[in-house]
């Protein structure tokens, strides 16, 4: 009757899923309607738009759908390389956020201690007058630009033009202090999701998919479960793929960089190494060995088609630099036969990276200094003189009064950068702050312009997910009051600064990158909204594609030169009928086979589009400037500082349901977001005479913060965690940035109110 329930069995199992949403949309019969949707909308009242989901940086393909001009339902689309067809709980229902009557509608200037509404043109004037007097007073390296990991591919690749040749900043970061350098991550071989469930071996560097990647992890434990894919997770604690994995390896917190040293080395170790006992190296040393002879070769390389090892590569915890990650990096790379599956979470923060939001890097993956006479001619500006900095280094620098002028783009330094005093005090020291945002966020209430941004399915373009899966975003509503898209903003922004981005339209902006980048060559619009891209294309496009490009060992080590030897294809005529066209590699041809996907979910041979481009590319001239490739040396080793006596070593990592702008913004969602507790072992709780449930006191020289004991098995002793980002009190309070490790004091509350 009226009390039937869907759940597995009653009072002890209850039905908790992060992925609830899919037996709606599987129900055979359409008896199950999501409460978001019930009542919204009839099925013949709906428009609907493919497009991609931007929840998290995995990519699924989804169906929009809107009513009335408001998104009213996401669907998941059976995309195979991808997510055939699930959707996370998050990615279905964050779009309310989109609908919220708390958006930005219109630009606000700051009056005194208040920001007013005001028109675009008066908006973007003080924005440029900002901006003008910082360049004026200190050069556009006194301009900084951080976040832009929210943005389509487009979007990113204006605001980055716009930083560099108009500005002549190199400080940009669409990374907030919590994902793994870009100089590292870009020049690493990339496996696609498919190549992982396929490959002999999975190594897990921290990351837990099931709360920042939830599809890849059902992806992973389909292929532990049905496939036997073997996951070794060296992690400092318990991860959704825990109970998947062959070896759950717990390494003291900044001990990575160590641990895969060890297990790496040509030689035994002779005990534990970081925490994890001598048998436990034995047996990680043992799958290594066992999967890597798997790997066949083609000239004397690994095929990039089949890794023997991907490395899913991400950070443990919010409390640690990533430093000892780039270590890991190194020892990892020198193995034959590894591939690399980017853990990163934060949306299209691929597509920035790739286009150019980070510093020292140029769109296509391209160095600063390999890339600089090439974009100086084609953007028609010079380029800055010397890599930027990233968040921490421009925070740090805007605490010192050195940044006269500071954008973000859809950042908000003050939630999410891991050390919260750092970020107070760069947002504070910085002399103007211009925020790009949906939404007021403590830190563009700070700022002295804000300018409303249209956001998910309010704006075409284009995403990169974690493989380098480039796919179409679809608009289907109309972005509230007066809100722009970002590369309109930018292009206006430009215009009121003296200069001229070179496009009025979005498909303008790609044409540029396909023609200026060499990660994109080859791969014009009309390929990705086409049905040969309906499931997104792995740039660089592989051998056979459109475009022809030199294979990359899998040993990035192994052939020191391939940096300066790959040459890529730009389409003639994009840059204009004169523009000189860059080579292909010596031998190349282009084949005309159809587009298909082979088994490691790569794009297979393409055919050329239709307007002939792709044949014109094959037309001697000057090439393009070599893509990243390598591992960079690693950063000297830090050594751990001994834990104080009595001090637990602080854990922070990130889960689903958070205080992010999607999650606050949801009607729906925001309940699920619990707060913050601090998690300790059960032997550790009885060894200080801890109560569970009790509040206990962490102290640290940052802060102090006040949270409810919980026993967590999953947390080894002598480690306190702590979620990020979680309602409530932030572990923010407590991470100074600049040390390998945070440790903190616990003390409980008596019943006085005092601690103990």
């Amino acid at each position: 009757g009226d009390r039937t329930e869907v759940i597995t069995f009653a009072g002890t199992h209850p039905y908790t899923s992060y992925f609830s949403g899919n037996v709606v949309q599987i129900c055979p019969v359409g008896a199950l309607t999501a409460t978001p949707y019930r009542f919204r909308a009839r099925p013949w009242d709906l428009q609907q738009v493919e497009s991609t989901c931007t929840s998290c940086s995995v990519g699924c393909r989804v169906a929009l759908q809107s009513s009335s001009d408001q998104l009213v339902r996401k669907i998941g689309v059976d995309s195979d390389p991808v997510n055939w067809a699930w959707l996370c709980d998050k990615g279905r229902f964050d779009h309310e956020a989109v609908n919220s009557s708390e958006r930005l509608t219109a630009p606000l200037v700051r009056r005194g201690d208040e920001l007013v509404e005001v028109s675009w043109a008066e908006a973007l004037e003080a924005a440029a007058d900002g901006i003008r007097r910082a360049v004026a007073a200190g050069g556009g390296s006194s301009v900084a630009v951080v976040g832009g990991s929210r943005l389509p591919n487009e979007d990113a690749y204006a605001w980055g033009k716009l930083a560099r040749a108009v500005i002549g900043t190199d400080h940009l970061d669409a990374q907030i202090g919590d994902g793994v350098a870009a100089d590292v991550l870009l020049g690493l071989p990339r496996a696609t999701i498919d190549q992982a469930c396929d490959a002999p071996l999975l190594v897990s560097l921290g990351t837990d998919p099931r709360e920042e990647l939830p599809v890849l992890h059902l992806r992973l434990r389909a292929a532990a479960r049905e496939r036997g894919l073997q996951i070794v997770e060296l992690s400092p604690t318990a991860t959704g793929l825990t109970r998947y994995a062959a070896l759950s390896a717990r390494h003291r917190p900044g001990g990575l960089a160590e641990l895969v040293e060890a297990i790496t080395a040509d030689a035994e170790p002779d005990g534990e190494v970081a925490g994890v006992p001598a048998e436990d190296l034995a047996q990680i040393r043992a799958h290594l060995a066992r999967a890597a002879p798997e790997a066949p070769t083609s000239g004397g390389h690994a095929d990039l088609r089949r890794p023997a090892v991907v490395v899913l590569l991400g950070r443990a915890s919010m409390a640690e630099p990533a430093d000892a990650l780039a270590g890991a990096v190194a020892s990892l790379a020198r193995l034959p036969g590894v591939a690399w599956l980017s853990g990163l979470r934060r949306s299209n923060v691929h597509g920035a990276l790739d286009l150019g939001l980070s510093p020292g890097v140029l769109p296509g993956r391209v160095g600063l200094e390999e890339g600089r006479e090439w974009f100086a001619e084609k953007w028609g500006a010079g380029l800055p003189s010397s890599p930027g900095m990233d968040t921490a280094g421009i925070l740090a620098a805007a605490a010192r009064g050195r940044i006269g002028a500071l954008v973000l783009l859809g950042a908000d330094p003050e939630t999410d950068f891991p050390d919260a005093r750092a970020a107070l005090q760069g947002l504070v020291g910085a002399r103007f702050v211009v925020a790009v945002d949906t939404f007021l966020t403590p830190s563009s209430r700070r700022a002295d312009v804000v300018l409303p941004a249209a956001a998910y399915g309010e704006r075409p373009g284009s995403f990169t997910n974690l493989e380098g899966r480039v796919s179409h975003l679809g608009a289907i509503v109309t972005a509230p009051g007066v809100a722009w898209p970002d590369w309109v903003i930018a292009s206006e922004l430009a215009l009121h600064l003296g200069g001229d981005l070179g496009f009025g339209r979005v498909e303008e902006i790609w044409e540029e990158i396909v023609a200026v980048s060499p990660l994109h060559a080859g791969l014009p619009g009309k390929l990705l909204t086409g049905a040969e891209g309906r499931d997104g294309l792995v740039v660089p496009l592989p051998e056979g594609g459109a475009q022809r490009r030199r294979p990359r060992p899998l040993d990035p080590m192994a052939d020191p030169g391939i940096a300066s030897a790959e040459r890529h294809t730009v389409p003639p005529g994009a840059l204009g009928a004169d523009a000189p066209v860059p080579s292909v590699v010596a031998g190349s041809s282009l084949p005309g086979a159809q587009g298909s996907e082979d088994r490691a979910g790569e794009p297979a041979a393409l055919s050329p589009p239709p307007d002939g481009t792709a044949e014109e590319a094959c037309s001697p001239a000057t090439p393009c400037p070599p893509m990243l490739c390598g591992v960079p040396a690693a950063p000297p080793a830090r050594g751990l500082p001994p834990t104080p006596a009595g001090e637990l070593v602080l854990v922070s990592r990130r889960r689903m349901w958070d205080a992010g702008t999607q999650v606050t913004h949801g009607h729906h969602l925001a309940p699920l977001a619990t707060p913050a507790t601090a998690g300790i072992h059960p032997d550790e709780i009885d060894a200080r005479g801890f109560t569970p449930g009790a509040t206990v006191i962490l102290t640290s020289p940052r802060g102090r913060l006040a949270l409810p004991l919980l026993t967590d098995p999953g947390v080894p002793r002598g480690c306190v965690a702590v979620g990020f980002n979680l309602p409530g009190q932030s572990p923010t309070s407590l991470i100074d940035a600049a040390l390998p490790v945070v440790t903190v004091s616990v003390e409980t509350v008596d019943t006085r109110g005092g601690a103990s």
